[in-house]
């Protein structure tokens, strides 16, 4: 039996809960982003996984999975900056508003606390698949 594909599958989930944590990671520190010149502000950023890209990753195996990229497409959220009243802030606007980026911290903080959850999950799935393979060696190797 190919163990490989199983081992893939973790790998693969592995890297995508990865880019999931990198990404809330750098949501949460860009928190109090103020909006630059022109109106350009930080906008929060979501991971979105291919499905069809994942597909052909496992099929070409553990190896595939842990040498390329994960089959993650990170976009940016459609979120309107939030805006504070704070007239004696420098980036203040006429009316003494600061535009802060829309990041919403409890959204962030789930999304950290799910991804880190499906690692560990992705971690343990593989420690069982080759926990299995190796006592399927062990069993066919014994009568020798």
């Amino acid at each position: 039996m190919d163990y490989s594909q199983g081992f893939a599958i973790s790998a693969i989930g592995m890297n995508i809960e990865r880019a999931r944590v990198d990404v809330a990671a750098l949501n949460l520190a860009n928190d109090n982003t103020v909006q630059g010149v022109g109106g350009v502000s930080y906008r929060p950023l979501r991971v979105v996984v291919d499905p069809s890209a994942f597909g052909a990753m496992v099929g070409a195996g553990a190896d595939m999975a842990t040498q390329s990229a994960p089959p993650v497409r990170i976009v940016p959220t459609e979120v309107s900056p939030r805006r504070v009243y704070e007239p004696a802030h420098p980036m203040a606007d006429e009316r003494g508003f600061v535009s802060y980026a829309g990041v919403d911290m409890a959204t962030e903080m789930v999304s950290l606390m799910s991804a880190t959850r499906a690692y560990e999950a992705n971690v343990a799935a593989m420690n069982t698949s080759r926990t299995l393979a190796l006592r399927a060696l062990d069993i066919g190797g014994g009568g020798a």
